[in-house]
């Protein structure tokens, strides 16, 4: 007689919504095995019985041949209650207290769903919202867990038969497809001009009005976009000008690989990612003869492309224009749009038609964006869309802490155990409309999770929004964390490592913990904590926020700093442009620091550099001195200015006043812009590097870690891992958080779990 013996499981990590119930269907019957499978908020429970042989092979299928899109972190063995013999079976979910179970993330359209809305013969031919178990939205449509169809924004669209039929049916690609749905039963598409509702022929409609040379509103899988054609030069300057973004680049969407090849040089690494499920928005080099008006990336060589992630995209693209511009539907520095009655209130002065659908957006989510460098890194510059809300493991356990993240590029983090869930792009927390949907945003982050923080970790600044909401939260214990320590902590952290390390944290502003203003650090530091081996030679900030939005101000302080009294007429001969009042109230300011703290800041040195070479001397987006410094560098130049280190002081302080000094001497004497440019980063590498060996000198330490907004800039970051690891150093670097202030929410709780860790005892 056959021995039959059986195996409770449960499995955790990203295991619902990626078609991996069906999977253990199969399996199980594969394996003629009886039982059954189940969605809990603590992941996926298996119990099973059968032979021995065949339940060791089924447990060995279970991570060796899961779906792909499932991320398996761990197979747990249960004691096996009673079983009743017969087939295997998929139960209803189960709605446990506390959860286990990660959220999915929206996945772009498959080929077999693509094949399906191109075939005549197909029941969802040009159907817009078809999907499947492997891919479609996720995310951006869940309300509660675990995640079932009752239980997201699908919950309105009851199945059809037909529908029904290939839920239920364990061989067909939609068995369990959540969001599944087909032009019975399913949501609807139509467009809205003046008011008036067009359903006939809609998406025709749509890519008529953009040959037009009109701007569409296009709502999406986490949002709407601002869509106009991307090779008409008039299209893009009047959404520049609607949208007040004057000369911030803008994302192309293309129809597919043949037009982005048109439009940005592409490398293996750039392929990969634009056909990758995530489908992020990639930075690539610009072709200077591509079809796209120069409108779209003005004083930059580089494009932020993307393909279509959703059916609705591609079919549009079957009567657009083959490039599209596709910006945030929102006006610059407001929260991205996503509701119907929100595009019709906000956005109708923007756009001249609304393509609109009634499937809701539950979650917003933005487009994320990466950066692809040579030797096959890739930079995240935001995480948002399709790698949300994926986790990323810390290297230490801690009870429930939310780390509340920064004042720009907000994202927040809520960890638990080793698990650390970031959170999708927020944005700038400096409008109500944006600080109210943050406090929404944790609120149904936390549901989601099932979690209650305990603690919330928190910048220092005391006047940012989020230490304001962490101290507005009652009952939680709060962790203040310095800015830049943030930053070297969520590099150690999604490298999983605690030791020690020389931090670099370079960034535009960040508070310190003596109240000045920080921003080009050298630390020595762990998660628990860190102390302050160098930095970059304070100069004034005068006018405060003044010199942030007029970067000729910080060219001016820099120069006082680098000449003394000789500045004004070295300012002269740069040719800045004040008029006469303006200057004598500046250099009142420098002159007795009146509204003018001094600031160690790396992103103020490069505003300095871009005003003194008149690349950049008005700002009219957040690093843009330092972006178009970057792009007029020439990668090829090898010279650089030779700034001596002054190793005498407890504290390194880098002397970038004569660094700058050597910048406009250079200039001064007819150097090219271009050349001058590339010799201050490379000249930076070095003061940077020879502080690290000089700190290594004096800690021992060997292990480097690169942060801060800084690190987006190619030219910095290749050229001084370069230099690092040419001198035997180890190099750590973000592949999983922004290095800019959207990971700071992961550094924040990894310092709290150590810290907390450390309290008690372990």
């Amino acid at each position: 007689m056959e021995t039959l013996c059986q195996r409770k499981l449960r499995v955790t990590g990203i295991v619902q919504g990626v078609g991996f119930r069906p999977f253990v269907y199969r399996l199980a019957k594969n394996h003629r095995l009886a039982g059954w499978v189940c969605n809990t908020s603590n992941g996926v429970e298996i119990q099973v019985a059968g032979p021995p042989e065949s339940l060791e092979s089924f447990v060995r299928s279970l991570s060796a041949d899961a779906p792909a899109l499932a991320r398996i972190d761990a197979v747990l063995h249960l004691e096996a209650g009673p079983l009743e013999q017969g087939d295997f079976r998929i139960l209803e979910s189960q709605n446990l207290a506390g959860t286990e179970a990660l959220i999915p993330a929206d996945v772009s359209t498959c080929e077999d769903c693509f094949r399906e809305i191109m075939d005549p013969g197909d029941r969802r031919f040009q159907y817009p919202f078809t999907n499947c178990t492997n891919c479609g939205p996720r995310f951006t449509i869940i309300r509660e867990v675990p995640y079932d169809r009752p239980q997201t924004t699908m919950a309105s669209f009851p199945m059809c038969l037909w529908c029904r039929e290939e839920y239920e049916n364990p061989e067909d690609r939609r068995f369990h497809a959540e969001p599944t749905a087909c032009p019975v039963c399913g949501p609807r598409v139509w467009l809205e001009i003046d008011g008036k509702r067009v359903e006939d022929e809609v998406l025709k409609a749509a890519g008529r009005w953009l040959k037009e040379g009109k701007i569409v509103a296009v709502k999406g899988l986490g949002g709407f976009h601002l869509t106009a054609d991307a090779r008409n030069d008039a299209a893009v300057r009047l959404l520049r000008n609607r949208k007040g973004r004057v000369a911030k680049p803008f994302a192309v969407m293309v129809k597919g690989l043949a037009e982005a090849e048109l439009l940005g040089e592409l490398g293996d690494e750039e392929r990969s990612l634009l056909l990758s499920p995530e489908r992020p928005i990639v930075l690539v080099r610009r072709r200077e003869d591509g079809p796209a008006t120069p409108q779209v990336a003005p004083g930059n060589k580089y494009v932020g492309l993307m393909l279509p992630y959703t059916p609705l995209h591609m079919l549009l693209f079957e009567h657009a224009p083959p490039a599209l511009v596709m910006t945030s539907g929102n006006l610059s520095e407001e929260p991205l749009e996503y509701t119907n009655e929100g595009a019709r209130t906000r956005l109708a002065a923007l756009a001249d038609a609304l393509l609109l659908h009634n499937r809701e957006i539950q979650v917003p989510c933005d487009d994320s964006v990466a950066r692809p460098l040579a030797g096959g890194m890739v930079i995240p510059i935001r995480r948002a869309r399709g790698w949300v809300p994926r986790s990323i493991s810390l290297p230490l356990e801690t009870s429930c802490v939310l780390g509340v993240g920064g004042e720009q590029k907000n994202t927040f983090c809520l960890a638990w155990g080793t698990t650390a869930v970031l959170s999708q792009h927020i944005g700038d927390l400096d409008t109500a409309e944006t600080y109210d949907y943050y406090r929404y945003a944790i609120r149904h982050f936390a549901g989601l999770c099932r979690r209650e923080p305990k603690a919330a970790a928190h910048d220092l600044h005391p006047g940012y929004l989020s230490t304001r909401y962490a101290r507005e939260q009652t009952g939680l214990r709060l962790i203040g964390v310095q800015h830049h320590h943030a930053h070297i902590a969520a590099c150690l952290a999604e490298n999983g490592r605690t030791d020690r390390c020389i931090g670099i944290a370079l960034d535009g502003t960040g508070y310190g913990t003596d109240g000045t203003v920080w921003g080009g650090e050298i630390l020595v530091a762990d998660l628990a904590g860190f102390t302050r081996a160098g930095h970059l030679a304070p100069v004034r900030l005068p006018g405060g926020e003044a010199a942030v939005r007029q970067p000729v101000r910080m060219a001016a302080a820099y120069l006082r700093a680098a000449y003394g009294d000789d500045f004004e007429k070295i300012a002269g001969e740069v040719d800045f442009t004040f008029n006469p009042l303006e200057w004598q109230v500046l250099k009142r300011q420098l002159a007795t620091g009146l509204n003018s703290p001094p600031t160690s800041s790396a992103g103020r040195l490069f505003d300095a550099v871009a005003a003194a070479l008149g690349v950049c001397r008005d700002r009219t987006y957040e690093g843009q001195p330092a972006v178009e410094l970057e792009m007029v560098a020439v990668p090829e130049e090898e010279g650089f200015y030779p700034i001596l280190l002054d190793t005498q002081g407890e504290t390194l302080v880098l002397d970038t006043p004569a660094l700058f000094k050597e910048v406009v001497e250079d200039y001064r004497r007819g150097t090219g812009v271009d050349r001058t440019a590339a010799r201050f980063h490379n000249s930076l590498v070095r003061l940077l590097a020879d502080t690290c060996l000089e700190v290594r000198t004096r800690t021992g330490l060997n292990m480097a870690a690169l942060s801060g907004g800084v690190f987006q800039n190619a030219l910095i970051f290749s050229k001084l891992r370069r230099s690092l690891e040419a001198q035997g150093f180890e190099v750590l670097f973000h592949t999983q958080a922004p290095p800019n202030d959207g990971g700071l929410s992961l550094g924040q709780v990894a310092v709290a779990a150590a810290r907390l860790s450390k309290e008690n005892g372990k």
